[in-house]
């Protein structure tokens, strides 16, 4: 059914709405024009009958979804979802990233559960052990009869088909590990890499947007520790493997899950059986369960000795870890690259890894061949034209896609206007690919740079303080259409992103905060506003 163009006398803005007659038209066609499926050809807009009802097939889906939203709470996440059916509610205790760390978006992991065409209830590895502790309880739920309860399974579920090789979590491939640099000058509080993988032997490519899946392997200093805990043998034979290389490829050492208490609680008696059952159960008797770890609970309940088999058994496997991808295939044929923060810190007297980073920026070799897979980008990419501005707001590892935007742009000689924001905590060691970017800019591909520095002066400047001083240019550019994109933190840094956006729309559009709002909306549900959060 084709959707008419408004007429000049058509206004979905009442007249009443703080706009010139010109801006109200003007934002009437592109309300139409987002919403186009809800305006039938008489120009009378189609409200559902009561909004926010839940969709009549009961499925998630991000429009209906008030909780998808990253920077929220489980708790409050939940409450949203309180008396929708059974989906949307398993919807809503994931993390809400769309990062596709577990094979979907969070509706269709949601959906898949639902119609148990997926029964692994651990894939959520942003969501972590809280969003697995709501999926457990609600799993009752799913396609139960009154009294009946379905069984739960947290390995891994058969395939329904074969997966294609290099394109899933579920049939990863081998690329061989090529280089990495580190892009911080010296005296940096940070160590970030720029990392590159050899895809030729793989037979691997992918466009800009897209994620890139890695296969980690644990600290084996780690492993090691855990081992002489156990009172085991490196060599003991654990799913017909030594428990070594076990502990290092297979489990999940961080956090220590539910069922690892479980276990402890039925080798000890009294306070300590106590104590281990509280902690499956989500409580915190000595206020350190957010920093028990699997080697801590074994120092935390040193005389308890599991067989390392039953030890094993309840441990959640290790799972795979998605980068944005930071080049692009047409500038760089054969090879991959990602720009990766190393995660470490101290917790009382021990340092902590963050698995893959450190993986990435210090164990895996020039030469080694990796596990790894390419994650197709969900609603992560340039605009279909190439001369549709856009606008990249990336601080940090965040500017890792818009590096491949960019080198994508120059070798399409995209004619659409760039203008990217980075920020970091100081220029001088922290300004990340600062020669490329300077040489884009020179040859006329990146239009506009906008640097913020937290820690160069008195005062914390942020990527969205740039944003509402440049507002009238900001505004400028999505009147003329520009798509908006953000990569980086989901809890803090892209919530005040968005308010920025919505505060340069209101103060340079006209509008008034709610007309900000929605606008905002309007540009996600066109497609005008993408974003690639962690």
């Amino acid at each position: 059914m084709s959707v008419q163009p408004p007429s000049a006398t058509f206004s979905l803005i009442p007249e009443t709405a703080p706009f010139t007659p010109e801006q109200r038209q003007w934002l009437s066609g592109f309300f139409a024009a987002a919403l186009a499926p809800l305006v039938p050809p008489g120009g009378v807009m189609a409200l559902p009958e009561t909004a926010g009802a839940p969709k009549a097939n009961d499925e998630a889906s991000n429009d209906d979804a008030p909780w998808h939203d990253p920077s929220m709470t489980l708790a409050d996440r939940m409450a949203l979802a309180e008396g929708r059916p059974i989906a949307p509610r398993l919807m809503a205790a994931m993390a809400q990233q769309d990062c596709g760390q577990c094979g979907y978006n969070c509706a269709d992991y949601a959906n898949a559960l639902a119609a148990k065409s997926e029964e692994r209830l651990n894939l959520c590895v942003p969501g972590g052990k809280d969003t697995l502790r709501m999926l457990k309880a609600l799993a009752p739920e799913i396609g139960a009869a009154p009294g009946a309860a379905p069984a739960l399974k947290t390995e891994a579920a058969p395939a329904a088909s074969p997966a294609v090789p290099g394109r899933s979590r579920e049939a990863p491939v081998a690329a061989r590990f090529l280089s990495r640099r580190r892009l911080n000058g010296a005296g940096s509080e940070k160590e970030t890499h720029h990392v590159e993988f050899d895809l030729t032997e793989a037979g691997l490519d992918y466009v800009v947007g897209d994620a890139f899946g890695i296969f980690p392997t644990n600290d084996l200093g780690l492993v090691d520790q855990i081992i002489a805990m156990l009172g085991a043998s490196h060599l003991t034979e654990v799913r017909g493997r030594p428990l070594r290389t076990v502990l290092a490829e297979e489990v999940s050492l961080s956090p220590a899950p539910d069922s690892l208490f479980e276990l402890i609680s039925f080798l000890t008696g009294g306070a300590q059986r106590a104590k281990a059952r509280a902690l499956a159960t989500g409580e915190d008797p000595d206020g350190d369960a957010a920093n028990l770890d699997v080697l801590a609970v074994l120092t935390k309940f040193a005389g308890v000795r599991p067989h390392p088999e039953a030890f094993v058994e309840a441990l959640e496997p290790l799972q795979p870890r998605l980068y944005s991808i930071s080049s692009s295939i047409k500038a760089q044929p054969g090879r991959v690259s990602l720009t990766v923060d190393s995660v470490r810190y101290v917790i009382g007297k021990r340092r902590r890894l963050g698995v893959a980073s450190t993986f990435l920026g210090e164990r895996v070799k020039p030469g080694d061949a990796v596990r790894v897979y390419v994650q197709r980008a969900h609603a992560f990419a340039l605009p279909a034209d190439p001369a549709t501005p856009v606008i990249m707001v990336g601080p940090g590892t965040g500017v890792a896609p818009f590096r491949a935007f960019l080198q994508d742009r120059a070798a399409d000689k995209a004619p659409g206007r760039n203008w990217l924001f980075y920020g970091h905590q100081r220029q001088a060691t922290d300004f990340f690919y600062a020669d490329e970017l300077e040489a884009l800019k020179k040859d006329g591909v990146l239009t506009r740079l906008s640097l913020a520095w937290s820690r160069d002066g008195s005062q914390k400047i942020y990527v969205q303080d740039r944003m509402r001083e440049t507002g009238a240019d900001l505004w400028s550019w999505l009147a003329d259409g520009a798509h908006f994109y953000i990569c980086g933190d989901a809890k803090r840094m892209a919530k005040d992103v968005e308010a920025a956006l919505v505060d340069v729309i209101a103060a340079h559009g006209g509008m008034t905060a709610e007309a900000a709002v929605a606008y905002v909306q309007a540009m996600k549900k066109a497609g005008r506003y993408q974003a690639d959060v962690y």
